[in-house]
């Protein structure tokens, strides 16, 4: 099938405490949306890719887009209030019968092997979501007591999560005005199962400082 990718960075990520949005912070020569859009340039994707940028960053982003001599083929749209206008608008270019991915603009380390594994998991099941196992200890507070709870069955869900075309429009469509913020939790709402597949430990997604210094690390060793 064929393969579309929606970029989502839309966001003015506050609790980064930045001047400027955390997708646009340079990290290693380059900003952070930048080594995103380069992670896909190796997966066989038809460009031009979606990105969804807030409007009033669209100059910003042509601008470090001189500055950075960047030109990977991508289209830009106009961004929502909320992550699900943002998703939602991006998927108005979506015309054919493909693949979607959805993903985070802030997450520049989702190894490739993942990526091409997702798809063809999408492909073959509808859909696919990348996940890793909790490592640390989970307690669960109800009122002012609290209790352990077991992490053998929770997952850490990341993106890209990627759809067959006409089950995440069918869902967009059907879902409107919801503040769900995950793509997964719009589907099953629609009544789909949805397919966890295994992702990798890098795949953070950049929100805060300390997000910042393990990226200016984990940059030098990925295949950009």
């Amino acid at each position: 099938m064929k393969r579309q990718l929606i970029i989502v960075a839309a966001g003015e990520g506050k609790r980064m405490q930045e001047k400027i949005p955390k997708q646009f912070i340079e990290i290693e020569g380059k900003p952070v949306l930048m080594w995103t859009l380069l992670l896909f340039e190796n997966c066989k994707i038809d460009f031009p890719v979606i990105l969804v940028l807030s409007e009033k960053n669209f100059t910003v982003w042509e601008q470090l887009c001189k500055k950075h001599k960047f030109t990977l083929p991508h289209k830009i749209i106009r961004g929502g209030n909320t992550r699900f206008e943002s998703v939602y608008n991006g998927l108005s270019e979506v015309k054919d019968d493909c693949l979607v991915a959805i993903h985070d603009g802030v997450r520049p380390f989702a190894s490739i092997n993942v990526i091409e594994n997702v798809f063809k998991e999408a492909e073959k099941y509808g859909n696919a979501v990348p996940s890793i196992k909790i490592k640390d200890s989970l307690r669960q507070i109800t009122g002012e007591t609290n209790t352990s709870i077991s992490r053998e069955n929770i997952r850490q869900i990341q993106t890209p999560q990627i759809f067959k075309s006409e089950i995440l429009l069918k869902s967009y469509r059907e879902n409107k005005n919801n503040n769900l913020t995950d793509d997964a939790s719009i589907v099953e709402k629609t009544g789909y199962k949805i397919n966890l597949v295994e992702g990798n430990e890098e795949n953070i997604k950049i929100t805060t400082q300390s997000d910042l210094i393990m990226a200016s690390a984990l940059i030098k060793h990925f295949p950009y």
